[in-house]
């Protein structure tokens, strides 16, 4: 029989990287799942007006 990738996937160990709301990070260390939290925004606070000029500032 061949080997499945994803079904090999599946039974592994979960390590997850969680961008943006730590309720997320929380919920998966409760359940014993190896998170790291990155604290992250939206460029400019998600105005997409100062976004498109902090953008050309790096042009």
């Amino acid at each position: 029989m061949a080997k499945d990738p994803l079904r090999d996937l599946l039974h592994e160990p979960l390590s997850v990287i969680n961008v943006g709301l730590e309720g997320f990070a929380g919920e998966l260390a409760a359940q014993k799942v190896d998170v790291i939290q990155v604290d992250w925004t939206p460029p400019a606070g998600g105005d997409p007006e100062l976004a498109d000029l902090l953008a050309k500032l790096g042009s």
